[in-house]
């Protein structure tokens, strides 16, 4: 198949975006939502934090924005049951806090975001995707068929992600984690490139109170309502 050949299949795959903050609890509603359809996933925050991890590993300093972007264009990464970064497992290290909060630092720099930009949109193939992230219906897949902006209070993502680290065993603090989120949230918010921000046909969702098969459902719902819409 010819370059032009694949980009014309990529290009009719139909695409939802899942965009929100930091554990907004959108890359769990992605993967349900994307098991439900049969779709494939992007989960492009794991991109940002392998592009951290390997930072760190090679010592380059979150301040070298070509060196990053270097990092980013030559990650050597393979996504399956796990996630691997040079050969190795990395699936539960590039959740520890330290690699996100470095996620989060170069995320705003724009040869890192041109450097990955690319290899996110490749995830688009048939019979189509869910990507999660924070500018995925906005700069990434911005014709996607559904874009979803989700959201949760401070309090409860700080809750949820508190949890979710007790359970893999990582000593954590109620007040730091909220601290932490509300330091992404405005450095999200804030960047000059693809800052946070829901896309103009965006639907909003608050999942503070809402199970996660609630929330699921709820995009399912108007997944359909957009399918009989666009027949």
């Amino acid at each position: 198949m010819t370059s032009t050949q694949s980009s014309s299949v990529n290009a009719v795959a139909p695409v939802i975006t899942i965009d929100g903050p930091t554990a907004s609890g959108k890359g769990t509603v992605a993967l349900r939502v994307a098991n439900a359809l049969g779709w494939h996933m992007l989960d492009s925050g794991a991109l940002y934090r392998l592009a951290a991890l390997a930072c760190m590993n090679r010592d380059v300093s979150a301040d070298d924005e070509p060196a990053v972007a270097k990092v980013a264009r030559e990650l050597d990464v393979r996504f399956n049951a796990e996630v691997w970064l040079d050969g190795s497992c990395v699936t539960d290290r590039i959740r520890h806090e330290d690699v996100g909060n470095l996620a989060s630092r170069i995320a705003t720099l724009p040869a890192l975001r041109a450097a990955l930009l690319e290899r996110q949109r490749a995830f688009r193939q048939p019979p189509g995707l869910v990507a999660d992230g924070r500018d995925m219906g906005t700069v990434v897949f911005p014709d996607a068929e559904l874009k979803v902006f989700l959201v949760a209070s401070t309090r409860a993502r700080a809750e949820r992600r508190y949890k979710q680290l007790i359970d893999k065993g990582i000593s954590a603090k109620l007040n730091d984690l909220m601290r932490d989120l509300q330091e992404r949230d405005a450095r999200d918010a804030g960047r000059s490139v693809a800052p946070l921000a829901p896309a103009a046909d965006a639907y909003r969702l608050d999942s503070s109170e809402l199970s996660i098969e609630q929330t699921v459902q709820q995009i399912l719902e108007w997944c359909r309502e957009r399918s009989g819409q666009s027949r």
